[in-house]
């Protein structure tokens, strides 16, 4: 088995493409069930955000799951294949662990290094779980993406190198409104964004903050913790109307904010939902400014220039993912030997369990003194004779070639084929007995 990711991201993709794509809901949980569902797949799960839509995946056929995979992708989104293939990409085996720890570390984000995106792989691996869709390949694989997507974070100086989306919304909102300190600012939407929206309007200096969310106690718990007012939303229009600065990101499948909600006059609007919560029509009316994801894409903010230390930054974050890559692959490589060694010795225990029992036969007058002692002789031969083979295939399987160690092993000691999965199964196994434990 092997890992696979397909996906679209803003680096291949318009973002009028990644709107149509973006599944959610009860749409996103249909997906993982149905790519589950073909035979060369066991275990996926999928990361859906505004500016990436990827699908992981343990896989036995590499060609047949990329088929599978992309033609369910066209299926639930609706994209024909023959349009979606040409924004895919696909990445496999150990470019598949680079990618998903590049993608963990802010590497791959449409603002460098924002630490959104930790989040989001949280809770693709969370939805995963609950629907039995992830196994140990991928939960492992997730759980050390995370960690070294923190790492990433905490060891360098990727979160000051690329601000978030919000912050570089707001950067362009006072090219167009000026300071933004007393300014009238409405969050619409109570999610993990708006509450990032708002807390970064507060730490902006934004003191007069609304909130306006389809459920208002969740407004209101939004607007408590930056010091803000919360408003019903029917109230949407009349708060558009007095707001200076307008940040919008619901999750809403139709347009939230229309254009006969908006007065003709200077209001900075910055649209961070996919699909799109503001009518792209507010852009002919006068005075109105929108920023949304696709126009952020068009202005190149991910570009990677050097200000503010940024390449230091990327450098040193480029230099964890490949050493994480590296510790992580040798870790999985040597993991793959482990079956066909313990297959090694349970059947080395096998014969030494049947001579024993020839010789009882051939001597039953032997004492039970002189039978501990020559069973603790032969036992004792039999584990040195495989010491050093054992631990030297699995030194050995850490490198790239490693799994034709452990088929020369197989292939040497005539171990059945069928016995190192079986193994390979079971989630204890003593390494010396080759016996499960611990279930």
């Amino acid at each position: 088995m092997s890992v696979l990711v397909v996906g679209l991201s803003h680096r291949t993709a318009p973002v009028a493409l990644l709107e149509r794509v973006s599944l959610s809901g009860d749409a996103l949980v249909k997906l993982l069930h149905d790519v589950q569902q073909d035979d060369c797949v066991a275990e996926v799960m999928a990361v859906s955000t505004c500016n990436r839509v990827e699908v992981y995946a343990e896989v036995d056929r590499f060609h047949a799951a990329v088929t599978a995979v992309s033609e369910r992708l066209s299926i639930h989104s609706g994209v024909p294949l023959e349009q979606l293939s040409n924004h895919l990409y696909v990445h496999y085996e150990d470019r598949a662990v680079e990618h998903l720890f590049s993608v963990g570390s802010g590497l791959d984000s449409m603002v460098l290094g924002e630490g959104q995106i930790l989040g989001q792989v949280r809770s693709a691996l969370k939805l995963a779980q609950e629907q039995g869709t992830l196994g140990p390949t991928l939960n492992e694989l997730v759980q050390q993406s995370l960690r070294v997507g923190k790492r990433s974070h905490t060891e360098t100086g990727i979160d000051r190198a690329g601000a978030s989306l919000v912050g570089v919304g707001l950067t362009l909102a006072e090219r167009v409104l000026g300071p933004i300190q007393g300014k009238r600012a409405l969050v619409v939407g109570a999610g993990s964004m708006s509450a990032l929206s708002a807390a970064t309007l507060q730490r902006a200096g934004v003191t007069d903050i609304v909130v306006v969310n389809r459920t208002h106690d969740r407004a209101v718990r939004l607007a408590q913790t930056v010091g803000g007012r919360a408003a019903e939303f029917g109230d949407l229009a009349r708060e558009l109307a007095e707001a200076d600065l307008v940040i919008s990101c619901t999750g809403a499948t139709d347009v939230v904010v229309t254009a006969d909600m908006v007065t003709a006059r200077e209001i900075f609007l910055l649209d961070l939902a996919l699909p799109h919560d503001v009518d792209p029509a507010v852009r002919r009316l006068p005075g109105v400014t929108l920023v949304d994801l696709e126009s952020m894409q068009d202005d190149g903010i991910d570009a990677e220039t050097d200000d503010g230390g940024r390449a230091e930054a990327v450098a040193a974050v480029r230099g964890i993912v490949a050493e994480e890559v590296a510790a992580y692959l040798s870790a999985e490589r040597a993991a793959r030997v482990t079956p066909t060694v313990v297959a090694l010795r349970s059947k080395a225990a096998d014969v030494v369990e049947a001579e024993l029992g020839r010789l009882t036969a051939r001597l039953p007058e032997l004492d039970g003194r002189a039978r501990d002692e020559v069973t603790q002789t032969i036992r004792r031969v039999v584990d040195k004779l495989l010491h050093e083979p054992t631990v030297r295939v699995k030194q050995l399987a850490e490198s790239p070639a490693g799994d034709h160690y452990a088929e020369a092993l197989r292939e040497l000691f005539n171990l059945d084929p069928k016995v190192p999965r079986a193994v390979g199964s079971i989630e204890k196994v003593d390494m010396d007995t080759g016996k499960e434990v611990g279930r």
